[in-house]
């Protein structure tokens, strides 16, 4: 069994702090340290990694080739270890746990909010830390531990031990530039789309929301001409209010628009998943029940806005 390395992690933090510096004095004093221990240990670095790391001058201290190469691992290395002391020093101070959530920008603004106040009524001691993810990102992290739950837009069964349930949906409707021939109408058919240039949220994001919609137009006679393909549903609107094309999105986004954008609502009902909790059965976290059961009661039932 490997043993971690203690003092790899410390060196690569130090290599960290020389790079972001590009001076080997100034690197010793943000590390609280004196300079030539720092050279030494970042030249023992070199030795272990057979990799020069730095270019050295008069004029200063630059990465080399190799150092550049690493430099993003090892800030992301470095992101990882604060994270874990940062948890660490969560449960050291008497918190009963840790729970790792991933949301879309939407379920940010009002669903994982309501989560956060319901379980800190009931669990005062856990610890929940909170990022935003695309949809597409939950799965993996789902699976591989680094979330325990994710509020993303998914419909229907992913898999793989992962199960989701649906939160909100929303009537979809379509966005317009004002001015547009389609604001003059008080209901728009789907096939009016068919020579519209689109604005639809990437595949990329969420794959299920994306096919889900491209399938929509087809079952109406058309292949959508997506223009701009945008990370989310405010991103769609915004290119809509900028003349991009016209977006589908929920009805319940119009109170995000601009002055400058007409919602109209579709003649057909096609009702969207808008946001949907998601987790992993495969891994047993007991504060997941308690947001299951949470999601389960009225406190769930959030309207996302993404």
């Amino acid at each position: 069994m490997t043993t971690i390395d203690f003092r790899l992690i410390r060196q690569l933090w130090m290599f960290l702090a020389v790079a972001e510096e590009k001076h080997f004095g100034r690197a010793a004093k943000r590390l609280n340290m004196s300079q030539p221990p720092l050279t030494e240990q970042i030249k023992v670095l070199e030795q272990s990694l057979r990799l020069n790391l730095f270019d050295r001058s008069r004029r200063g201290t630059q990465l080399s080739p190799a150092g550049a190469a690493i430099l993003p691992a090892v800030r992301q290395f470095a992101d990882q270890v604060e994270r874990l002391e940062r948890v660490v020093r969560e449960v050291a101070a008497g918190q009963s746990g840790v729970l790792q959530v991933g949301a879309i920008t939407s379920a940010m603004l009002d669903t994982v909010p309501a989560l956060q106040s319901a379980l800190k009524r009931e669990y005062p001691h856990l610890s929940v830390f909170v990022r935003e993810i695309d949809s597409v990102e939950a799965i993996p992290a789902l699976e591989s531990g680094e979330l325990d739950v994710a509020f993303v837009r998914l419909d229907g069964p992913v898999g793989h031990g992962i199960e989701s349930m649906p939160l909100a949906e929303d009537r979809l409707a379509v966005a317009v530039p004002r001015g547009h021939p389609l604001a003059e109408l008080s209901r728009v058919r789907l096939r009016s789309l068919a020579d519209e240039s689109l604005v639809m949220s990437s595949r990329q994001v969420s794959p299920a929301y994306f096919d889900f919609l491209t399938a929509i137009c087809r079952s109406n006679g058309f292949s959508p001409r997506v223009l701009h393909e945008v990370r989310s549903v405010m991103s769609q609107i915004a290119y809509v209010g900028c003349g991009q094309g016209v977006a589908l999105v929920p009805a319940s986004m119009r109170k995000l628009a601009s002055e400058n954008v007409v919602f109209r609502p579709l003649k057909e009902r096609v009702m969207v998943v808008t946001a949907a909790l998601a987790w992993n059965t495969n891994r047993h976290h007991p504060m997941v029940d308690a947001v299951v059961s949470w999601a389960k009661g009225v406190g769930g039932r959030t309207a996302a806005r993404s």
